[in-house]
């Protein structure tokens, strides 16, 4: 068996309940792997999650994870779901009975199991032993290199620090927090000549300290490619949500040379989702970041450039080019562009919201704020499912969750499985016909004024969270005079321009637009920035693979 270049840092960990089992499960590994690797055992997923998580802080490599199925308060498949974000390149094996072996298979849709072992697994040189040699070889050719970490120092009611932890982990980038306040924070804050007045301070993994960076700076310092390989390609894809992401993966797939070009991290609204549960493929469940980062790597697998924290802010027709200009002046152009731009969250327009924005009041889930709001108060204002998904989601710790719902019932906006869970959720409230009123605090979130919209009747409620999810706006405005949009700022594409059977102003080909084409032949779009599309993930999806078999039939008759 070939040793591992990081030997002494790499592990294999095994968790079960029972003892007996656990030590016997570490004395099989120790036996054949333990002069290579380090065997750590836990008796229980919450311990393993914590040691997974010191491991990951260290900069520890992990290989392999094999977990019981039947324990107590959290299983085998519910700890590798989660064991699945802090190592996702690790190996995951489920322990099971033959009783239990149809829950093992549907794990694999789950947490992408690797394998699962009935037990007992004697005589391990044949049962055991040639499942984990596969594995760790299958490990070992993978890029399992450790990524230095990024350290982020600071406050917890500061909006920029809040945004920048934001952005580091929808775009899967492992970060260290540290409050500025706190002696280590106060430390690094010393050690980069920084007096903490101007927050956040990030320490990139080279050492270099960056205070208050903007995304484009903070993108390049941390690994994310911001600047394309080339200037001319086959197809630029705006936008790196499901319908972008969709595109990309059937464009770089069927040969075309595609680049994506999101402006601040790929998974759009769905990849902030805490739980979809109604996509294809997956019967328990997806995370948006799941599956935003398998989408990702799906892409980039195939080839596809992923640009990040790049701002579109214009579309030019050069001739056959079709030419996308960013906003520090440069482009890059294509034989063909898809608008899968998505969507935005409107602003709260209460009075005291912009004020508070990042210091208690947040526009989507902001999850990495989910931790703070353990045992508190929790308002969600919104009745669509983006709203019920995080209402579900901050439950699990918050004391309370109450949703603000400006209409008579969730019954127009809200699936109805999702309907089910909210109402049987013990410590989630429905308030129908509110709206927020007024926002108050002094530097950070204090208190909430509700209004009755039927009575007018107001109160004042205390609060320290607010998450926003209110209606949809279009990311769309930088193509005035380029593209025809309907009254919302929805680009409109194939039988919608054409209502009459006339072809759109300044049509020059002699067919009409094809279903997803917008009114500049070689442009499409996709998705939510579509005019009356469905707003699903799975129709987004579709949309970005209908669009290249369109930009194809473009080109081939180009």
């Amino acid at each position: 068996m070939t040793q591992p270049d990081e030997a002494v840092r790499t592990v294999i960990m095994t968790v079960d309940d029972d003892p007996g089992v656990s030590r016997a499960v570490a004395r099989d590994l120790r036996r054949r792997y333990g002069a290579s690797y380090r065997i750590v055992r836990a008796e229980s997923g919450e311990s393993a999650l914590q040691a997974l998580r010191e491991l990951k802080l260290r900069g520890d490599l992990v290989a392999v994870i094999l977990a019981d199925y039947r324990m107590p308060r959290m299983n085998g498949i519910e700890f590798l779901e989660q064991a699945l974000d802090v190592y996702p390149g690790a190996r995951r094996v489920l322990l099971t009975a033959y009783a239990d072996t149809d829950a093992a298979i549907d794990a694999i849709n789950v947490v992408d199991l690797d394998h699962y072992l009935l037990k007992p697994w004697d005589p391990p040189e044949e049962k055991l032993y040639p499942v984990l040699d596969d594995l760790l070889r299958a490990w070992r050719s993978s890029d399992h290199r450790p990524v230095p970490s990024t350290k982020v120092v600071g406050h917890r009611w500061s909006a920029r620090s809040s945004e920048v932890r934001e952005f580091l982990a929808r775009n899967q980038v492992p970060y260290r927090w540290y409050s500025s306040d706190e002696p280590e924070g106060r430390r690094l804050l010393a050690a980069a000549g920084a007096d903490g007045r101007r927050l956040p301070l990030v320490i990139a993994p080279d050492g270099t300290p960056l205070v208050e960076p903007e995304a484009p700076e903070l993108a390049a310092r941390v690994g994310l490619a911001t600047t394309p390989a080339a200037d001319f390609y086959d197809l630029v894809v705006v936008g790196g949500g499901p319908a972008g992401l969709g595109a990309a993966v059937y464009g770089a797939s069927e040969g075309l040379r595609t680049v994506l070009v999101e402006r601040s991290a790929t998974g759009g609204q769905a990849g902030q989702s805490s739980r979809i549960e109604n996509y294809l493929g997956f019967p328990d469940g997806v995370s948006g970041a799941q599956l935003t980062d398998r989408a990702r790597r799906q892409a980039a697998k195939f080839g596809a450039e992923i640009l990040t924290a790049r701002e579109v802010t214009g579309l030019e027709v050069n001739g056959a080019a079709r030419t996308v200009r960013f906003s520090d002046g440069s482009a890059v152009s294509a034989h063909s562009v898809i608008l899968a731009t998505g969507v935005s969250y409107r602003q709260l327009g209460a009075p005291g919201a912009d004020g508070l924005t990042g210091c208690g009041v947040f526009y989507g889930s902001a999850l990495t704020e989910a931790s703070a709001c353990q045992g508190h108060d929790v308002y969600i204002v919104g009745g669509a499912n983006s709203a019920g998904q995080a209402a579900m989601h901050l439950a699990r710790g918050a004391k309370s969750v109450t949703l603000l719902v400006r209409g008579p019932s969730l019954t127009a906006s809200m699936s109805h499985y999702l309907i089910q869970q909210v109402e049987e959720a013990p410590n989630i409230s429905v308030r129908c016909g509110t709206v927020v009123e007024a926002v108050h605090g002094d530097g950070h979130l204090e208190q909430l004024t509700l209004r009755d919209a039927g009575s007018g009747h107001t109160e004042r409620v205390d609060a320290q969270w607010l998450f926003v999810f209110i209606g949809a706006a279009p990311r769309t405005d930088w193509l005035d005079g380029t593209v025809l949009r309907d009254r919302g700022g929805f680009i409109l594409a194939g039988p919608d321009l054409t209502p009459d059977g006339r072809p759109p102003a300044g049509w020059e080909l002699d067919r009409p637009p094809y279903h997803l084409e917008t009114s500049v032949p070689g442009v499409f779009v996709a998705g939510d920035a579509r005019a009356e599309s469905a707003k699903r993930v799975a129709s987004a999806v579709g949309e970005g693979a209908m669009a290249v078999m369109l930009v194809h039939r473009y080109l081939e008759q180009s």
